[in-house]
């Protein structure tokens, strides 16, 4: 599925949960919606938590020196 797909499928969810159930069901499938993609990108590895937190991965092993060549 591409991004267009993808996109054009969350509008539809999100339009109908706001025409169906009000804001308060929009605002839920929102929020659940965007957990699920996060998991999801977490999961297919395209998404790096210790880029989140402002951490290298490198610090959190303890190697701090970078060496290069």
């Amino acid at each position: 599925m591409t991004s267009t797909q993808m996109g054009l499928l969350t509008g539809l969810v999100l339009g109908l949960a706001a025409a169906f159930g009000g804001f308060e069901a929009f605002l839920i499938v929102l929020v659940l919606g965007t957990v699920g993609l996060l998991a999801g990108r977490y999961l297919d590895g395209k998404l790096d938590l210790a880029q989140l937190t402002g951490r290298d991965r490198d610090e959190l092993h303890g190697h701090r020196d970078h060496h290069v060549g």
